[in-house]
């Protein structure tokens, strides 16, 4: 099992961020979903599998999340400051020639990344469509936000009792992650338009956000769509899902 080394840097506004990394070769930065962490990327052996095959595998915990900065004051939080912090990660790192991924609330952001102006060799989103880069395409907030406003209160061994299990020993902040689904911005077609780096769209197949995956593959000047086994929880642990990113990387 691969054992990520973990460090920590400073956001131009002095919260502190961590990231993980994995393996030596080419940098691959990745992007982890809301409520989540860079453990992520170690579940299923993402990590592991990319870092053989010759990358270094950079894993960061979002503001708000894992062993970054928790604040709860609202100032802590502006509109688009996770894409501040990616940006800044990559600058910190003195990344130059390096590749780019996220899933879910991370393939939203590497969108976001792209059209304010970093320039990866290619990049990987993972499980977003149109419909969620615009804004318009609910995801897990609104779900969120609803266990946030029940949090200590559901009936025990309901779906929403259990899903704040997780949450807790997870050590999600509740107050922290609604500060960031707060800051989220969206991307516009045209800013969506005029990203120039390669693009891979991977799916699951059954995830509800597929209806818009053809729709960002066409917006995006240079992109290409895997559709991969699974929802939008389950397709990241099959064998595809990292086969499909590895098999782009590599090209």
């Amino acid at each position: 099992m691969l054992t990520p080394a973990v460090s920590y840097f400073s956001a131009p506004d002095g919260v502190q961020l961590a990231y993980e990394e994995a393996g030596d070769g080419r940098p691959l930065v990745m992007l982890h979903g809301i409520a989540g962490n860079a453990a992520q990327w170690q579940r299923y052996d993402f990590a592991e599998l990319m870092a053989a095959r010759g990358h270094r595998v950079i894993m960061p915990d979002l503001r708000g999340h894992g062993g970054s900065g928790k604040p709860h004051d609202p100032a802590a939080y502006p509109a688009d400051v996770l894409t501040d912090d990616g940006l800044a990660l990559v600058e910190h790192l003195g990344l130059a020639d390096y590749d780019l991924g996220g899933y879910s609330l991370g393939g939203r952001l590497v969108v976001r990344m792209l059209a304010r102006g970093a320039t990866p060799r290619r990049a990987v989103v993972g499980a977003q469509g149109m419909l969620e880069v615009l804004g318009e395409g609910g995801g897990a907030g609104g779900y969120l936000r609803r266990i946030f406003a029940g949090w200590g209160t559901f009936a025990p061994g309901s779906p929403q009792a259990q899903a704040e299990q997780w949450m807790r020993q997870a050590e999600v902040d509740p107050v922290a992650v609604e500060h960031v689904l707060d800051s989220l911005v969206a991307t516009r077609a045209e800013e969506v338009s005029r990203i120039e780096a390669p693009v891979l769209v991977v799916m699951g197949s059954d995830d509800e956000r597929a209806r818009s995956a053809g729709d960002l593959v066409t917006a995006l000047p240079h992109a290409a769509l895997a559709m991969v086994p699974g929802d939008h929880g389950t397709a990241p642990a099959g064998p595809e899902f990292t086969a499909a990113i590895a098999d782009f990387l590599g090209r």
